[in-house]
């Protein structure tokens, strides 16, 4: 095998664990999920608002419901005392103004209670909603975060493979001309090489100069010129 071979199959090979890395965080699946999460946040944000909105309506009725219960309770004491009461006049009478009162004030919570049930079921029904509408996407979302989850540990072990495959390619080149291009691969990434299609490195994509691309057909075999662009070593 020729330098340049031992380069180019080097060349593909980092290219090829370049497409698997960048898979990995470029999935379909990926963008599926964000939308989904885009959107499950924009309902948890209508429900907090719905929450919040719900929340002082229904500790109030809360509150006048057991007041309500209260007085009820308390009324019922009263009749029941009334009606097998053996006490005097006046304290029968102090019972029956008082039961008036507790009525009267039941009557009073009753109807605030009333209001507040008109005021609270629509907000109920709103929590509800949301809810409702929340439940496909939550189901989706944890049916894409398996399927991610599975392809990335797919794509992870074939990133592994190419690695471990990757090593005797790079061994198969001189020290001088592997130093050379791994320092040409950490500084723009993909690979160390490129090749010139129709006098383009294919690595940057940009043309090179009539006199640059003399300066490479002049080349002698197994001998490599830097892309004066993106510096990566170029291959007929």
């Amino acid at each position: 095998m020729t330098e340049t071979d031992a380069v180019r199959a080097l060349m593909e090979a980092d290219r090829w664990i370049d497409r698997v890395r960048t898979q990995r965080t470029h999935l379909p699946e990926l963008a599926e999920l964000s939308t989904l999460e885009s959107g499950l946040r924009g309902l948890l944000a209508d429900l907090q608002t719905a929450e919040a909105q719900l929340a002082p309506v229904k500790s109030a009725f809360d509150e006048v419901a057991r007041e309500s219960a209260r007085l009820k309770s308390r009324a019922q004491d009263l009749d029941a005392t009334l009606g097998t009461s053996t006490a005097n006049a006046r304290e029968l009478n102090a019972l029956q103004v008082e039961l008036s009162h507790v009525r009267e004030r039941l009557a009073q919570s009753e109807d605030r209670e009333l209001e507040l049930l008109e005021a609270l079921e629509p907000l109920e029904v709103r929590v509800s909603e949301i809810k409702h509408a929340a439940q496909p996407g939550v189901v989706r979302r944890g049916e894409h975060r398996t399927a991610v989850e599975e392809l990335q540990a797919s794509l992870d072990e074939e990133f592994v493979s190419l690695r471990a495959d990757r090593a005797p390619l790079a061994a198969q080149l001189p020290d001088a001309l592997r130093t050379r291009y791994e320092a040409t691969l950490a500084r723009v990434g993909t690979s160390g090489a490129a090749t010139v299609i129709e006098g383009r490195c294919d690595g940057c994509r940009l043309a090179l100069s009539p006199l640059d691309f003399d300066r490479f057909k002049a080349q002698a075999p197994d001998t490599f010129m830097d892309c004066p662009e993106c510096g990566r070593l170029l291959l007929p």
